[in-house]
């Protein structure tokens, strides 16, 4: 259920934890919500990564796990998904008439 591949993840878990913490930094200035709601959609994504992660390293592996390693993987798994839905969002592939209008004021 809380796995960051899937739509619903997004739509249930993600989205409303970015909206929360957009709207709570909003609560000192308006125009931080859009912003602080990436940045809270950023940091669910890589909560979520990390957890898939180690939730597979205890089902795969019986070793130790490094913690430093896993942190920085999920680090840049979550920073490559979110530059690949910006670009995509960039170059109009895919539309987002909401944040347009945000956008255009």
């Amino acid at each position: 259920m809380l796995s960051p591949l899937s739509w619903w993840n997004d739509l249930f878990f993600n989205l409303p934890i970015a909206y929360f913490f957009g709207y709570i930094f909003s609560l000192f200035n308006a125009d931080l919500f859009l912003p602080f709601s990436i940045v809270g959609y950023w940091i669910s994504n890589i909560a979520g990564f990390l957890l898939m992660q180690f939730g597979a390293a205890d089902v795969l592996q019986k070793s130790e796990r490094n913690l430093k390693k896993d942190l920085l993987i999920g680090l840049i798994s979550s920073t490559v998904y979110t530059i690949v839905v910006v670009l995509l969002l960039q170059f109009n592939i895919l539309e987002n008439p909401l944040l347009s209008n945000l956008v255009k004021g």
